[in-house]
């Protein structure tokens, strides 16, 4: 199979204009399983019914089966995702239509500067009727939380996201609650705006499975994109688009567990292992990936291998997703920023160096 170089919002009017991927966005898209024109019907196979989702997507947005793909993996993966691209490149849009091709719970919250945890998480509410105290659920519990613009909020809202993305549970008047299966956060970042902004720490980075890029879209993407529109798309109507289930959450969960069943040689292990340790020497960088990246790099790798059609990781898998799962682990020394140094770059010298097992 053919890889690309790399794996891997705002909401309104200026969020439905979808884009191509990109050479550094995602891997490329798994072999496609056209859709069928039954009603709501999913495959025997889930991974079948899996790869459907990126060409069930595609109907309302253009050029991004890539990305989508990535967000397969992570919910493949039980992950978290960092979306990264300027406004109006369909980042809403492609969460949203990913869910409904899903059959998933999608909710938005739109993080600002006053937005408080339990905004986020829930909060005790006092009923006057029965003199007690309940607790209403916030937005956190769904299946896919979109966290738009997360670097706008502050330090101590974007924390309050940290225990429902490492344990599945939110803690209200110390009573853990669980969230609903599947959960991940897709979180929204501005590459070009920081003013008011919050940047986020390391510690919080390394817990987003994937880092995916979407840049601006090429010209013949965004001249489909005007026709789509010309022609009475409504981005907010994805019913209208055409677009359907194709895929649900059992597929999901027999997915999941197909992917822990995939095997790994030795070999393959410690080519994970290389790769990591690396960026920890690389004199581009002033932090490396933590073992914490490698088990994401081993589990995204593992994932990419069977929505592929193999039941065992080849190094190539790991190439595959290395960028999109390291990328936002590391960090550079500000005098390699100074000489024009790139993560990307670095990660290119990095798996270039690398011996690869036979």
């Amino acid at each position: 199979m053919s890889m690309s170089p790399d794996p891997t919002g705002t909401t309104g009017p200026q969020d439905a204009g979808p884009q191509d991927a990109g050479p550094q966005a995602a891997p490329e898209p798994p072999p496609q399983v056209p859709a069928d024109d039954g009603h709501e019907q999913s495959p025997v196979d889930p991974r079948a019914a899996l790869q459907r989702v990126p060409v069930e997507v595609g109907k309302a947005v253009v050029g991004q089966q890539a990305v989508v793909t990535g967000l397969v993996i992570a919910l493949l993966c039980r992950g978290h995702v960092l979306i990264e691209g300027v406004p109006g490149v369909a980042k809403t849009l492609t969460v949203r239509a990913l869910s409904a091709a899903l059959r998933l719970k999608t909710t938005r919250v739109q993080f600002t500067p006053d937005l408080m945890p339990g905004d986020v998480t829930g909060s005790l509410v006092y009923d006057s009727r029965t003199g007690e105290f309940s607790f209403r659920e916030g937005p956190v519990f769904t299946n896919i939380l979109l966290a738009d613009e997360i670097n706008r909020t502050p330090p101590k809202t974007q924390a309050s996201l940290l225990e429902a993305m490492e344990e599945r549970q939110v803690t209200v008047d110390g009573k853990p609650r669980l969230l609903p299966d599947p959960f991940i956060v897709a979180a929204t970042m501005n590459p070009v705006e920081y003013e008011g902004t919050y940047t986020l720490p390391e510690a919080q980075l390394d817990r987003f499975l994937l880092k995916l890029t979407m840049p601006l879209p090429g010209r013949d993407v965004e001249v489909e994109v005007l026709q789509r529109h010309a022609q009475g798309f409504d981005p907010r109507d994805l019913a209208g688009a055409g677009l359907r289930q194709v895929a649900g959450p059992e597929d999901l969960r027999a997915g999941q567990d197909a992917v822990a069943r995939v095997q790994v040689d030795p070999e393959v292990l410690a080519y994970v292992v290389d790769i990591a340790r690396a960026t920890r020497t690389s004199p581009s960088l002033s932090l490396g990936v933590s073992p914490r990246g490698s088990t994401a790099l081993l589990s995204t790798a593992r994932a990419w291998a069977w929505l592929t059609g193999r039941d065992y990781v080849t190094p190539d898998d790991v190439k595959a997703m290395a960028r999109a799962t390291l990328r936002h682990r590391v960090q550079l020394r500000p005098e390699a920023e100074l000489e024009g140094v790139s993560v990307e770059s670095v990660l290119d010298t990095v798996l270039a160096s690398t011996p690869v097992p036979r």
